[in-house]
């Protein structure tokens, strides 16, 4: 395996380290403490400690371990890998914080504080290939052999422990737990978004060559020219298309600027790119 592969693994395992750290934080420092749950598997092996006092950290383990044989044969040995070393740390960390508090007595503060945590600590293992098991393998599999969203089933499965907690507790706890869900979420999707959130500019210039000249060479990103034509003036006009991410905008914007200020610009989100320059982020 060439070095850099070597270099590129461990610092994946490292950071999914930190996440698993972060996200088992999240659950003994807030969510316990206020009877409140998190969503996917780990929720269900809380729900399971809550009722036969076994460890949350063993029962995460024990209920992964058909699904990491399933997702070994039917996804593949990179997933399943990274997700064993996110599940395990997870355990481990999840028995290392168990008596770590924090002097929270408002369960809605909690809830917030709680989701933020976790969808951190899963946002940095899944930015780096990894996985928490449970409800992500489950998705996988349903998603890659019968085309079933991926967010569906991660969304029925919350709605099951949503069901669940109303029946253990009641519904102010439930909303409670609904609250730290939808946090999580939005954390891991910030998160995953983040500084890598893509931007698609349409130039339209009488400069067209010389600002793709600069564009590629100051920014490093490739340039697309698409043959259009005004309107009301019948000119023929070379437009630049260029893909680039949030943070380059402002940089892109200067040199366009810099070389006519009369240019029209276009910014479009982009939701998804693929292709030389940008991570697939394939996680099969």
């Amino acid at each position: 395996m060439p070095k850099n592969t070597d270099s590129s693994l461990v610092k994946r395992v490292i950071y999914i380290f930190i996440g698993s750290f972060i996200h088992a934080y999240g659950i003994n420092a807030l969510l316990i403490p206020h009877n409140l749950l998190t969503g996917g598997l780990t929720g269900i092996a809380m729900i399971i400690e809550y009722f036969l006092k076994i460890p949350i950290s063993i029962m995460v383990i024990l209920l992964n371990i058909p699904l990491f044989i399933a997702g070994y044969k039917i996804i593949s040995k990179r997933f399943v890998y990274l997700s064993i070393v996110g599940i395990v740390s997870l355990s481990f960390f999840v028995a290392l914080t168990k008596n770590w508090t924090l002097p929270i007595k408002n369960p809605m503060v909690a809830a917030i504080y709680g989701g933020l945590f976790l969808g951190v600590g899963s946002g940095i293992i899944i930015k780096n290939r990894g996985s928490l098991g449970g409800t992500d393998i489950v998705a996988v599999i349903l998603n890659k052999h019968f085309s079933v969203s991926i967010g569906l089933v991660t969304t029925l499965f919350n709605f099951i422990i949503l069901a669940m907690a109303i029946c253990m507790f009641d519904i102010e706890l439930a909303m409670y737990t609904m609250i730290a869900i939808f946090v999580s979420s939005k954390a891991m999707d910030t998160l995953q978004e983040g500084f890598n959130h893509k931007k698609t500019v349409i130039v339209i210039s009488d400069h067209s060559k010389e600002i793709a000249r600069e564009l590629m060479e100051k920014v490093g990103r490739g340039v697309t020219f698409l043959e259009g034509e005004g309107a009301y003036t019948n000119t023929p006009k070379r437009l630049i298309y260029i893909v680039v991410r949030i943070i380059e905008l402002s940089k892109v914007k200067d040199i366009i600027r810099a070389i006519d200020e009369n240019a029209f610009l276009t910014i479009i989100d982009t939701k998804e790119v693929e292709g030389k320059g940008f991570d697939l982020g394939d996680l099969y």
